[in-house]
Order: structure tokens, then C-alpha cells, then sequence
């Protein structure tokens, strides 16, 4: 048994008997820095190990066998790092998990064009920024499966094709980071000098790839990967070698106190080309933080439309603001709702809106938060003709007819509830009477399809 490994039970006794490991390190062997020692490449005896594994044995979790016999070396699924809060009936915000929710999500994905027309707008943006030495800083405050990081990637190597790049997303979900270092390799071989940079840090540390919480500081997995070879084939091949890596560190809870998505354990995966680490030196991120300063910053759908504005400002868009470099550009976009999707959303729920701060309120609430140290920023509302954009649902024109098929219907009806975060125990209801494929086919025969409306706003950072 390596220290990785013994670390890994450590870590699952003590979330499932709710133990900190300095207490657990404390009971079972008299050191209550054990597992810190273990993380900072320290060794232990045979002695001490079997006074860790009696320790465990002698003390199983509530309810089960004791955890040393039970393990096996198979991959355990994401275990929550606190306790899951009691659900309130009428609280959307603990009953929805909105970006977990897969099936939604990669229906929604497939069948509506809102990753292109995201991926556009925020390209737009490019032509604006002042990049500095020694690379074109970009944070995703929300990578999700990928297609809009790598289509900007596209984008930035037409406009920029021999500048370094320096890219950093953040994302929770396991799924949505191999969605996206799936779709990697070709910008590795396209743009040979790039740092790619994922973590699931939150959004008061992502940016600077440093942890606030001293506890959290010690359990981060920090984890380079240099690429060999130059085809995409190869680069493909070692990206998705890092499968067990991701399975083992990349979990997630929920919030005991806010139903929020959190991290098990602080992870930072760091990708470029080993051969052009010599290039990139400068620029490849080292453990302990790092400067932002960035360009470029994109936060698409980076909060819950029903989120309180207080925490969109304080929580989400703030942070990323204070990460701006001189020149740099922040866009967030957010479903806007007046739209054919939001018509089938009251059809059914009559009283619903789901978009309840548009962002002149948003920006006015991060200029408060922000204080003194947002007057070097401008706040960029723009008027409705600049802000607001569309997105549709692929349908063929046959589709919407007298007679729409199933699967059509089906699809509407998952992106109208997908883009109104409908939680799900509010569908059961609807989906048993039926009423949602009826107003879903009515609002498809009066608007001859079915789309979104998108709002953005930009915070621009002064130049030096």
C-alpha cells in the first residue's frame, strides 16, 4: 500500500464517521499532522500502519462493517464532503441541481444552438482585449463539456496565432471535465504553446489557483501532465490516460448549508507540451498561487437565475472581476426569458418567472460589492440591441407542422425546462395530466419553432 492509497482510506473513514483527520491521526496513532505528513511525502512504519488499519477496525463507521475489510481497489462513486441538508419542500435552491442534472443538460446541449451563439459573443470580445507578456490570460468561470472554451480557443488562434496561451477553467462536474479534455487534443497540436489549466476550486480562489482554507490548503492535488509526441493522436491518448485521476480526485458534495455543489478535495490538473515546456516556463502555473490578471474572462450561465442577487454579486461575479488584468474584459451572459420557451414555462406554471435580475440590477449590486476597488473597472450594460442575443432549437422545417412528432415535443419541453431550472419535484404533476405536451405544441404551432433569448454584460478593466 502506497501513501495515496492509505490516504484515500483515511480520508473515506473519517467523511463517513464525520472525523477530522487531525482527530482521527490524534485517536489512532498519537499525530494529529499524520495525514498532512502523508500528503507532504512523509513515511510511515509497518507499526504505525497497523495501528491505523486496527485503529479503523476497531472503530467501523455507523452502520457497517469495519471499512478496512470492506474496501476493495474499484473506484468508489463521489461520496459528499458534508452532510446533505434537509430538503425544505419549498426551497427550489436545495431541490434543484440544475447543473447536475445530465440528462437535461446533454439533451439541452445537442438539440439547441446556445453553446455556438455563446461561444460568438464571447469571441467578439477578443478584438478588445490587450494582451501583455508572456501569454493571453483566459478564466472560463464555467467550462461545462467544453464547446465554448475550445471554440474560443479556435477563435484567439485565428486572431493570435503565435501568442502563448495561458487558459484556466473551472468545473465541479467529473463528466463536464472529461467532456472537455476529450475535445483538447486538436488544440494542442493546432497551438502548440498552451497551458490548459482545469480546477474545481471556487470562484474566490479558482482564478489565482490558491486555497483561502488552510484545511482545504493541505489536501490540494496538484497534478501536471506534459504531453509527449505532436499529433493529436498521441495527446489524446495520454489526456484520456488520466481517467483514474479523475475518478479518484475529481468528487463532489453538496453544501450543508447552502445545497450548493463543493468539492471532496481541492484540484488543480495542469496540461501542456513537453516539448515546449522551455517556451512555456513562465507561464505554467506552480503550486502555492499565482498572479490572474487575466484578458479574457467568461462567466456563461456561472449562477442559478433564482440565486439571490446578493450572492451573483458577491459571490460569483465579484471575484471574477477583482481577477481582471489592465485591459481585460469580462463577460457573463444569462438567460433573459421573454421568449417562446419561457411561453410554454407559463403556460404551465402561469405565476413562474424563474429571471428574476436582469443586469443593470446585477452590475448595480457588483459596483456596490466591489467598493473602491472596482474604480478602475467600467461597467458595460449596453442597450438591449447589443446585450441580448438568440439561440433556437435544431428542428427541421417539416418538423413543425400540424402533426409534431414525439421526439420534438420531448426535446421543446426539456430545454424550456432546462433554461427556467424547473425543480423536479415540481414536475411530477404536469408530466402525469399531460398539460406539458399539450402548451408545448401549442406554442410550437404559433411560433413556428422554439427560442431563447441570452442577456450579456461586460466589465472592462482600465488599461495601465
Amino acid at each position: 500500500m502506497n501513501a495515496q492509497e492509505l490516504l484515500q482510506e483515511i480520508s473515506d473513514y473519517c467523511r463517513q464517521t464525520g472525523l477530522a483527520e487531525s482527530t482521527f491521526g490524534r485517536r489512532a496513532v498519537n499525530d494529529g499532522k499524520l495525514a498532512a505528513r502523508l500528503r507532504n511525502g512523509g513515511r510511515i512504519t509497518t507499526d504505525t500502519l497497523d495501528r491505523i488499519h486496527g485503529f479503523m477496525a476497531t472503530h467501523p463507521t455507523q452502520g457497517q462493517r469495519p471499512a478496512i475489510i470492506e474496501r476493495t481497489r474499484e473506484l468508489r462513486p463521489a461520496a459528499p464532503l458534508l452532510p446533505a441538508a434537509p430538503q425544505k419542500p419549498g426551497d427550489p435552491q436545495r431541490n434543484f441541481r440544475f447543473f447536475d442534472n445530465r440528462q437535461k443538460y446533454l439533451l439541452f446541449v445537442n438539440t439547441c444552438s446556445e453553446k455556438w451563439e455563446v461561444a460568438y459573443r464571447v469571441s467578439e470580445e477578443i478584438a478588445h482585449i490587450h494582451p501583455r507578456p508572456p501569454a493571453i490570460r483566459v478564466f472560463d468561470a464555467g467550462v461545462g463539456d467544453g464547446s465554448v472554451l475550445v471554440r474560443v480557443m479556435r477563435a484567439m488562434h485565428d486572431r493570435f496565432p503565435h501568442m502563448p496561451f495561458y487558459m484556466v477553467g473551472k468545473e465541479i462536474s467529473l463528466e463536464d471535465v472529461r467532456l472537455t479534455m476529450q475535445k483538447m487534443a486538436d488544440r494542442f497540436f493546432e497551438h502548440p504553446a498552451t497551458v490548459l489549466v482545469l480546477t474545481n476550486l471556487a470562484y474566490a480562489d479558482a482564478p489565482w489557483l490558491a486555497v483561502k482554507s488552510l484545511n482545504a490548503a493541505s489536501s490540494l492535488v496538484w497534478h501536471e501532465q506534459p504531453l509527449i509526441g505532436n499529433s493529436a493522436h498521441r495527446f489524446e491518448q495520454q489526456i484520456m490516460n488520466l481517467e483514474p485521476f479523475l475518478a479518484q480526485n475529481w468528487k463532489a458534495g453538496v453544501s450543508a448549508r447552502t445545497g450548493n455543489p463543493v468539492y471532496e478535495r481541492p484540484v488543480v490538473l495542469v496540461i501542456y507540451r513537453e516539448d515546449h515546456r522551455f517556451l512555456l516556463d513562465p507561464i505554467i502555473p506552480k503550486p502555492g498561487g499565482t498572479s490572474a490578471n487575466y484578458d479574457l474572462v467568461i462567466a456563461s450561465q456561472p449562477y442559478r437565475a433564482r440565486a439571490s442577487l446578493d450572492f451573483k454579486a458577491k459571490r460569483v461575479i465579484g471575484p471574477l472581476a477583482r481577477a481582471l488584468g489592465p485591459g481585460g474584459r469580462l463577460i457573463a451572459i444569462h438567460s433573459h426569458g421573454h421568449d417562446p420557451g419561457m411561453e410554454i414555462i407559463q403556460r404551465v406554471w402561469p405565476d413562474d418567472n424563474p429571471f428574476i435580475h436582469d443586469r443593470h440590477q446585477i452590475l448595480k449590486a457588483v459596483k456596490h460589492e466591489l467598493g473602491p476597488a472596482g474604480r478602475d473597472l467600467n461597467f458595460n450594460a449596453y442597450a438591449d440591441n447589443r446585450s441580448l442575443f438568440r439561440y433556437d432549437m435544431h428542428t427541421l422545417p417539416s418538423e413543425i407542422s400540424d402533426s409534431i412528432g414525439t421526439s420534438t415535443l420531448f426535446a421543446a419541453w426539456n430545454a424550456a425546462i432546462y433554461v427556467a431550472q424547473v425543480e423536479d419535484d415540481r414536475l411530477g404533476e404536469v408530466v402525469a395530466d399531460g398539460r406539458y405536451i399539450d402548451a408545448t405544441r401549442a406554442v410550437l404551432r404559433e411560433r413556428g419553432g422554439l427560442w431563447f433569448f441570452d442577456e450579456s454584460f461586460v466589465i472592462s478593466c482600465r488599461r495601465a
